[in-house]
């Protein structure tokens, strides 16, 4: 996650509250989704950002997981998702994902 959207995830926080924002990731692939979700909730693994040392604890999931998915009106997720999902690794994404959950997530 770049610096910039480190700033706004967390002036966001600051704005409403950590337990009232909710991440949505778009990455390709389950690594750079997990590396994503665990500088949002427990802070930027490399130390070069805003959210570095700072453990948000943020709900966050995947665009192609099925709690997200049940979300959107079928045909426009079909139009707007449905292709890429056919060429990710859904189910790795879905596993990063709820690890990273219950590890590091204080909004579940």
């Amino acid at each position: 996650m770049d610096l910039e959207n480190q700033k706004r995830v967390k002036d966001f926080a600051d704005q409403y509250g950590a337990e009232n924002v909710v991440v949505l990731l778009g990455a390709a692939e389950a690594e750079a989704a997990g590396l994503a979700a665990e500088t949002v909730t427990a802070g930027d693994p490399t130390f070069a950002g805003p959210l570095a040392g700072v453990e948000l604890g943020l709900l966050v999931y995947h665009v192609v997981e099925e709690e997200c998915k049940e979300q959107f009106d079928p045909e426009v997720y079909d139009e707007q998702v449905g292709m890429m999902e056919m060429v990710l690794d859904v189910d790795e994404i879905a596993e990063e994902m709820n690890d990273i959950r219950s590890e590091y997530c204080k909004f579940l």
